[in-house]
């Protein structure tokens, strides 16, 4: 009897993921087998194994490591003053907040920000620097990508310092442990899950980004995500398109494998 009515409420998640998970994924390698012309060939994964896919793989790679990286040296003291304020929760969903504002509000406000009359050039002005180009380069990408996702890096982190527990901190410092080596050998290590968890809500998002790639680098910064929608909306070539999702999927997962709790 326990049984049935298990099986009868895992029926609708069941239901969802194959509509939701496994058909889309499947779609998408059943296209990634077709050309333009819609004749069945391999000839768009040897197209990926050219020095042009490589390149551009490597340089999505080379992006969401800096992103991820970046989000983690801002978020991991961040999530630790957080534990340490009167009002954390508060604080948090400051950080939060952002959080619900639509994407491509943000990144236009960031386009006006950085814009030759835009705030950020009015403060290199009055410091005497003169106006820079920070539109459509490469820091402009980071520092967008990096402020968008920091929400994502902190809240794992500061849920794995919540639960940490404060006696083992005490324990070591009465040992004699600096604050330095308190932090290196008890602090990090327990909360090494929680950076484990906001890399992966970090690193994988940011190898497929797009929008803010044409909108704040102007084309400059070309990962899989940008040439995954050229080749769906532009070219029209929803077999090469397909297949470049299908190494990017392969790419994800083995990221979740890499970084997943192994206990």
């Amino acid at each position: 009897m326990k049984n049935s009515v298990r099986n009868v409420y895992l029926f609708p998640y069941i239901l969802w993921i194959a509509l939701c998970v496994v058909a889309p994924i499947a779609l998408i390698v059943y296209d990634s087998f077709f050309d333009i012309e819609g004749h069945w060939t391999l000839e768009n994964y040897e197209k990926f194994f050219t020095p042009v896919y490589l390149k551009m793989t490597l340089s999505s790679f080379w992006y969401a490591f800096l992103i991820t990286l970046f989000s983690l040296i801002i978020a991991y003291p961040t999530a630790y003053l957080l534990t340490k304020t009167k009002h954390k929760q508060l604080w948090l969903l400051m950080i939060i907040l952002p959080t619900w504002v639509n994407l491509l509000l943000k990144v236009y406000a960031f386009l006006g920000i950085f814009g030759t009359f835009g705030l950020a050039n009015a403060v290199l002005n009055a410091v005497g620097i003169g106006t820079k180009q920070i539109l459509f380069t490469d820091f402009s990408f980071v520092f967008v990508s990096v402020y968008i996702f920091i929400p994502f890096m902190v809240l794992p982190i500061f849920n794995a310092l919540e639960e940490l527990n404060p006696s083992l901190v005490d324990a070591a410092r009465d040992l004699g442990a600096s604050a330095w080596t308190t932090f290196r050998r008890v602090v990090f290590p327990l909360t090494l899950d929680g950076v484990k968890a906001g890399c992966q809500a970090v690193f994988i998002p940011a190898l497929s980004l797009f929008m803010i790639t044409r909108l704040i680098a102007g084309n400059r910064v070309i990962t899989l995500g940008t040439a995954i929608e050229e080749h769906f909306l532009v070219t029209q070539d929803w077999g090469m398109g397909a297949t470049i999702a299908v190494f990017l999927i392969m790419i994800m997962a083995f990221v979740v494998v890499l970084t997943g709790n192994r206990r």
